[in-house]
């Protein structure tokens, strides 16, 4: 795996920018128009094929001497992070996807940006850490712009079930976010960690599918025929895709870069389900404003912390230089210095 201080130019980086916000698009409005536009609805199938495809596509490469090493080790003292995580990332996945069954991509994409919302909830009942006050007025006004746009949504759509389950996937992710860090003493990169939980995940999902959809799914494989098959591979290669390039996009780029990417990825979502997926239609006057006070939100408490982790970095730095100042003005440091980097 490379470093960020093996970044490659800029053209390579464009490159993976570009393929991250397309692939990231299409994947969310591929499910959105599989599930809710053709009707194939059985989002926990959907979610434990797009995992068992990846699943299997690592495999050849985990196999390989450079990872296989790793492996036991790594879910020897790991395995309760991962087994916690997985089944977090079944409930994100199953319920992310039951939910683009009944509801808009927008309204999907609008709860889901409240996430930074339940994760300060968490650490603020967890870590004790509580926002300052900035924060806490960005957090404020996406919490108000999300839930005027999910009420106005569920009274269009009239689907709470939907609205419902997506916050219950992002409350999920929520949870995956806040205690990883803690369960997890390995930092593991994006393609380890799919890796290790996509077998977890499938065996938490696929108990669901058995009860909630494999007979209906066989009934509508006899009045539908198999015509769905090209499209659930396509999705599996578009979800394979997207892991990678995500691995890469983590690789080469800053977290300021990754935040704004996040951003302008949350305004194409919602601009193409609009053009696309004819989701303008149900975007009434308060729906519209609640999407725009949540997205307003969400960009604001995103520099906040941004800004906060640079501070953060530069303290760091000048306590770094406060400590080594000293010792270099000893006499014969810096020959000691240079003795001790030799060895």
């Amino acid at each position: 795996m490379s470093s960020r201080s093996e970044n490659p130019g800029f053209p390579s980086r464009l490159i993976c920018l570009v393929a991250y916000l397309t692939l990231n698009s299409v994947l969310n409005m591929l499910n959105r128009w599989l599930l809710g536009v053709f009707k194939f609805q059985f989002p926990v199938l959907l979610s434990v094929l797009h995992l068992a495809f990846c699943f299997l596509a690592l495999l050849p490469f985990m196999l390989l001497r450079r990872f296989r090493d790793l492996h036991t080790t790594t879910i020897r003292k790991q395995w309760l992070g991962l087994l916690v995580i997985g089944i977090c990332f079944a409930l994100n996945l199953g319920l992310n996807n039951t939910s683009l069954v009944t509801i808009s991509l927008s309204l999907n994409q609008v709860i889901r940006s409240s996430l930074p919302v339940i994760v300060a909830v968490f650490a603020a009942i967890i870590e004790q850490k509580t926002p300052t006050r900035s924060e806490f007025l960005s957090l404020l006004l996406l919490v108000v712009g999300v839930m005027i746009a999910a009420y106005q949504g569920a009274k269009q759509e009239d689907s709470l079930v939907g609205v419902l389950t997506c916050v219950g996937s992002t409350v999920s992710n929520a949870i995956m976010l806040s205690t990883s860090g803690k369960l997890l003493s390995e930092k593991l990169d994006v393609l380890r960690l799919t890796f290790y939980t996509a077998p977890v995940t499938i065996v938490s999902l696929f108990p669901c599918y058995l009860i909630l959809e494999h007979k209906r799914l066989q009934a509508y494989g006899i009045q539908e025929g198999f015509k769905f098959v090209p499209v659930l591979v396509l999705g599996c290669v578009v979800a394979l895709s997207y892991n990678l390039v995500h691995h890469l996009m983590i690789q080469w780029t800053s977290s300021v870069t990754i935040t704004v990417i996040g951003e302008v990825k949350m305004v194409i979502l919602l601009v193409l389900s609009a053009l696309l997926l004819g989701e303008a239609r149900v975007w009434t006057l308060k729906m519209t404003t609640g999407i725009l006070l949540a997205l307003c939100g969400f960009v604001l408490y995103s520099h906040l912390k941004l800004s906060a982790s640079d501070k953060s970095q530069e303290h760091r730095d000048e306590e770094k230089t406060g400590l080594l100042e000293p010792i270099m003005s000893k006499p014969g440091a810096s020959d000691n210095l240079k003795t001790r980097q030799q060895a």
